[in-house]
């Protein structure tokens, strides 16, 4: 009981410990040209400026792919990608496309060694070749960046193992930086898209090597990027953020500033990432607002995508502060999933849509722009700006969508529904006319509505759908859609798996959860030992046969433990080594004899500047390997460890109690017969095996990723824990 009280009081402290540790010294509004001592100053290059032709001038839109894992060992991705893009983007005719990360997959046919493959990096230039063709899109509206898949075992930015500065779309047309930007202007109105690639600088092979990496520079010239028409423009500019990891896996900066800052800073409207897939759910969507408590659990935690509610009293005065919020939207994948996502602007309302090609090419595509959908979409902005009715009334007026077909429409209904008496009761149907323009880049369509009748504090009682039939009288629907004219927002929940990859923020746990394994593991070795060696405390089965508690029982089996000596300070001596001492010692790169190692707080590298330094990279990306081998190989080895020796305690006693006498063979048959050969013994050896199963594959796994012999370059992390259970089940075999 001492054990768990102390391990909680440890949690807790540590992530007190941590949240003050990770806590930006700096407020939102603060430039970060000068972070961590360290003064960055850039030269603003010319903005690239599109400026987007033809109608309808209130809306654009653009495509965003990731996760395309084109493999040697699996074809299909880049025979599907060849067959299916390119004519979609043809009938689509976006203003960018935007590929966010993971362009090739770097994997072994067993998935476990990871390091680039020129060959997919062929296969990855070709294919985009043959899409940029057959979409007839100008190759310069395509950007792609690199994901961490993209950057394994790479040494170095731009040498001879960096296949993305050689194939890529943005190497071929020398977009050689981590921030690039481009700004979309369609009748006067501005849009800024910037990109940020926050691979690893020193590219580890898999599978340590799964976090973005923002540096304190890099996060300076995003700053700059996305300030750069702040000052030239009098009109709001809708700001778009894309990458590749998600903001639950991006790690701090060296002084301890992150990519949510800088996206908070600017109010963007939405950041469009990847990396995630969309084996992990659907609903991979999280809304961040600017908290000013330092100690909020929500730098660590957010338990649906809703980060705070709105409050219910809006301030409408003129030097109100304005909310620092955006959308981090994630999209899925092309890998599995076969998605692509269209996203629109639409006289500053961003809206999406994501389409599955898994079962071939789109007929029809209809993208909702207006009004917005209120579970992923709504902001407190546009809550605000409604309430104090300083939004503008024409981009209310309208229900609107864009609509893409290989074949001509001849009619678009929109229907809204009244879900208040607990059915969808059908409240409105009109017909949407398009919008007539000789050089018009796609169709939108309209329908006048009287926006003020949808007006209602609940923001799920209207629902939306849109369906649209061409000439040859195939119909499509779009999903329903709850909508909130008032801009509130319809609360959802993540499922298990959702909130895993997307509310927790991995690399501020990361320390927290180490730290907290570790207390706890070691105090229970300690606690137990301390009260035997210097107290008259004894727990033991005759006690928990008397007072069958909880405490008692715990007390009882980690005492027991603590008597079988060479296993106790072997797991004590184990944990020491784990924090000490490297854990691994192999290759991290693709080429070359050097080998790192690796410690709890990432791998050891020579740096390139100066051969003779380490450094530590890979950090909190070991983690994947860290914190499983402590909860899933050493935790249960130790608590198995205990009921082994307490199982031998029960024996003993039941056979003295037999037998009437220490030392006396003549009842072991009555104690076969009244303990039933020991059956607790033999599931407790099956656990043992379990564990020494599930280590091994993890020794295996580990020795084919970075290229290691158990024996010569881990063996106490390969063979400490399984001598130590073959051990504590020799000694405890026999009275």
């Amino acid at each position: 009981m001492g054990a768990l009280t102390l391990t909680l009081t440890l949690i807790i402290l540590g992530l007190r410990l941590t949240t003050i540790s990770c806590s930006s010294p700096y407020s939102s509004r603060e430039t970060i040209d000068k972070v961590g001592g360290e003064e960055f100053q850039f030269q603003s290059q010319n903005p690239v400026l599109i400026d987007v032709k033809g109608g309808p001038d209130s809306v654009l839109w653009v495509v965003q792919l990731s996760d395309l894992h084109f493999s040697v060992h699996h074809p299909d991705r880049a025979l599907d990608f060849k067959k299916f893009v390119g004519p979609a983007l043809s009938m689509i005719n976006p203003s960018l496309v935007l590929i966010t990360g993971d362009l090739t997959d770097g994997k072994s046919k067993d998935l476990l060694t990871m390091k680039l493959n020129e060959d997919e990096w062929l296969e990855y230039r070709d294919v985009m070749e043959d899409v940029v063709k057959s979409s007839r899109l100008d190759k310069s509206i395509f950007f792609d960046l690199r994901g961490n898949h993209d950057n394994f075992g790479v040494p170095v930015a731009g040498g001879s193992f960096d296949f993305f500065s050689k194939y890529s779309i943005n190497g071929q047309l020398g977009r050689n930086k981590n921030v690039n930007s481009v700004t979309l202007q369609a009748a006067g109105q501005k849009h800024l898209f910037v990109g940020v690639d926050s691979t690893l600088s020193v590219g580890l092979r898999g599978p340590t090597n799964v976090f973005g990496h923002p540096t304190d520079e890099l996060l300076a010239e995003l700053d700059l990027e996305l300030s750069q028409w702040d000052s030239q423009s009098t009109k709001p500019i809708t700001k778009i953020s894309f990458g590749h990891f998600p903001l639950s896996f991006s790690a701090l900066s060296n002084s301890g500033k992150s990519l949510k800052d800088i996206f908070l800073k600017h109010s963007v409207s939405a950041y469009i990432c990847g990396h995630l897939h969309a084996r992990f759910g659907k609903n991979l969507k999280r809304h961040h607002q600017l908290s000013h408590h330092i100690l909020s659990l929500q730098k660590f935690l957010q338990f649906n995508p809703h980060q705070v509610s709105y409050d219910s009293i809006v301030n409408c005065s003129i030097g109100a502060t304005p909310v620092k919020e955006f959308w981090e939207w994630e999209m899925g994948d092309w890998r599995k999933r076969r998605a692509m996502r269209i996203l629109a602007i639409d006289r500053g309302h961003v809206s999406y849509v994501d389409i599955d090609l898994k079962s071939g090419g789109k007929k029809t595509i209809i993208l909702p722009t207006f009004p917005l959908d209120s579970r992923f979409m709504s902001t407190s902005t546009s809550h605000h700006k409604y309430k104090c009715q300083v939004m503008v009334p024409s981009s209310y007026e309208t229900v609107r969508a864009l609509i893409f077909s290989v074949s001509p429409i001849v009619s678009v209904v929109a229907r809204i529904y009244d879900s208040r008496p607990g059915n969808l009761n059908l409240v409105l149907e009109a017909k949407m006319g398009k919008i007539a323009d000789n050089t018009s880049r796609g169709d939108l369509y309209v329908a006048p509505w009287n926006y003020r009748a949808f007006e209602d504090p609940s923001p799920d009682r209207y629902w939306l759908e849109i369906e649209a039939t061409d000439v040859t009288g195939r119909s499509t629907l779009t999903d329903l859609r709850p909508f909130s004219i008032n801009g509130l927002n319809a609360k959802i929940s993540w499922t298990w798996m959702e909130f895993k990859v997307m509310g927790c923020q991995w690399a501020a746990l990361y320390f927290p959860l180490l730290w907290s394994a570790l207390c706890f593991m070691l105090s229970i070795l300690i606690v137990p030992k301390a009260l035997l060696i210097f107290s008259n405390k004894r727990f033991t089965y005759k006690k928990f046969l008397s007072n069958k508690g909880f405490k008692t029982f715990i007390g009882w089996v980690l005492q027991e433990l603590s008597k079988v000596p060479v296993v106790w300070f072997g797991m004590l001596g184990y944990l020491f080594y784990l924090v000490l001492f490297p854990w691994v010692i192999g290759k991290v790169f693709i080429d070359g004899e050097d080998r790192g190692y690796m410690t709890y707080k990432g791998w050891a590298v020579r740096s390139f500047d100066q051969r003779e330094k380490h450094e530590y990279v890979g950090f909190p990306d070991v983690m994947l390997i860290v914190i499983p081998h402590l909860l899933v190989v050493v935790l249960p080895s130790l608590l198995v460890t205990g009921f082994l020796a307490a199982e031998k305690d029960v024996y003993r006693e039941q056979f003295l109690s037999l037998t009437g006498k220490k030392d006396d063979n003549d009842g072991k048959d009555k104690l076969k017969s009244c303990v039933g050969m020991r059956w607790i013994r033999k599931f407790l050896l099956v656990v043992c095996l379990a564990i020494c199963w599930k280590h091994f594959k993890s020794c295996w796994a580990l020795g084919k990723a970075y290229e290691m012999n158990p024996v010569l370059h881990f063996p106490v992390y390969s063979f400490t824990i399984p001598l130590l259970l073959a051990y504590a089940v020799y000694k405890t075999r026999s009275l």
